[in-house]
């Protein structure tokens, strides 16, 4: 199974339209079950003092790991760049998910990663930065990062991504990751 990640918890953003492309590519280029899953729907009471102990891990953070992390082999993240790097929230996640099952979750899968910024930069710093901590946890993470700069300017009115050359190398990094 692939998992595609929208690496961020904020309504409306770019990241989540470039996360939902990759989603409905990757499904259409493989047989293997894809699923989706948005920070979005992270669970309200994931961040408590008791976070770290897994008897009081959220029940319903547990159910997510279950059904999008634990069972897949591979991960797309989709991830934009807040203040330099990559969400906080994601990082938390990542912590999270780490209590429970901590092997079956990471070890021995595979990463491709997507940086999203409205700069010129693509989030390359927030790229390394979130593949050195899927390195830490044992993800091993394709060399090629895709990074999309400046991306208000590649969604068109109708919130769809419509600069040509920006899905030409949606589909090349989305053929490698297949192949990685």
């Amino acid at each position: 199974m692939i998992t595609i990640i929208s690496g961020t918890n904020r309504k409306g953003s770019a990241t989540e339209k470039f996360a939902k492309y990759f989603f409905k590519l990757v499904k259409s280029k493989t047989k293997q079950p894809v699923k989706y899953f948005s920070l979005q729907k992270l669970p309200e009471d994931m961040l408590h003092v008791g976070m770290y102990t897994e008897k009081k891990q959220s029940k319903k953070l547990r159910k997510i790991q279950e059904e999008v992390m634990i069972p897949a082999e591979k991960f797309i993240f989709v991830s934009p760049e807040y203040n330099g790097s990559f969400p906080g929230v994601l990082k938390l996640f990542l912590d999270a998910c780490s209590i429970h099952e901590y092997k079956s979750t990471f070890k021995g899968k595979k990463a491709g990663l997507v940086g999203i910024a409205s700069g010129r930069s693509g989030n390359l710093r927030g790229m390394d930065h979130l593949s050195c901590v899927l390195n830490h946890v044992g993800t091993e993470v394709m060399g090629a990062k895709l990074p999309i700069s400046q991306c208000e300017n590649l969604i068109d009115e109708k919130g769809e991504i419509s600069d040509k050359s920006t899905l030409q190398a949606i589909e090349s990094h989305v053929d490698a990751f297949l192949t990685y």
